[in-house]
């Protein structure tokens, strides 16, 4: 059974952020004893993920933009149609925030989200656009993202599917990376990488396990890998590896 929604949520300031925007922080909270991961369901805005070792809570700061100068209709959206929760469903903690529309996000608002979560538990992300930044997570990460900048350090095994923006991962675990378009840089992977790649560049740098990379196009540099660098399609573009301890299997 699904448990009730835990959070406290209040409005810690009202603000125009800008020549055309309204804004207004929300605070949420949960008690996350006996999770074992969090969901994050994002829509447009960006999103901060920090993993704090030994906490037994998820803290969110939630900053509502909407583009608009006039108060009155930016609070009657909001009331509307946002949706913005915290709970607990099982062992998972659910975060929901986006606007509801009949054709999806609205694009006259965003949400910013600020979370800091428990470093020992995984974390899922189903994000629209944004940027998404995440640090100092032990357990896995899974994230399905649209479009925007990724960046990642110092987290657990890490499987990414995104659509277009850079992505920059340090000091993780196992990778895998199925991306659309934009460059991939990796430095420091303690198991092995998987890089599936439409168009953009790809730096990887420092892997214990083995590299394989199926490219369409754009420059591949590899240096510093402990076992075998398997290049399934290398595409259009420079391929340059170095310090491959293993076997190299690439296209004739």
């Amino acid at each position: 059974m699904r448990g009730f929604i835990v959070m406290a949520m209040f409005v810690v300031s009202l603000s125009h952020a800008g020549p055309h925007n309204y804004s207004e922080v929300r605070n949420l909270e949960l008690d996350a004893s006996g999770l074992s991961d969090v969901f994050i369901d994002a829509g447009a805005g960006a999103l901060v993920v920090n993993g704090v070792e030994g906490s037994n809570e998820i803290v969110v700061v939630a900053t509502i933009i909407v583009d608009t100068e006039d108060e009155d209709d930016a609070r009657k959206l909001i009331e509307d149609r946002l949706r913005l929760e915290l709970e607990r469903d099982g062992d998972r903690a659910k975060l929901k925030a986006g606007f509801r529309s009949g054709w999806g996000w609205d694009s006259d608002a965003a949400i910013d989200l600020d979370v800091r979560m428990p470093a020992q538990l995984a974390l899922v992300i189903d994000d629209g656009s944004g940027a998404i930044k995440v640090h100092d997570i032990a357990g896995a990460i899974r994230i399905d993202d649209g479009s925007g900048p990724i960046e990642l350090g110092n987290s657990g095994d890490i499987d990414i599917d995104d659509g277009s923006g850079s992505i920059r991962l340090e000091n993780t675990g196992a990778v895998r990376i199925d991306d659309g378009s934009g460059s991939i840089t990796i430095v420091g992977a303690a198991g092995d990488v998987h890089v599936e790649d439409g168009s953009g560049t790809i730096d990887i740098k420092g892997v214990q396990g083995s590299v394989t990379v199926d490219d369409g196009s754009g420059d591949i540099e590899i240096d510093d890998v402990e076992h075998d660098l398997i290049i399934e399609e290398e595409g259009s573009g420079s391929l340059r590896y170095t310090n491959v301890r293993g076997a190299v299997q690439k296209p004739d």
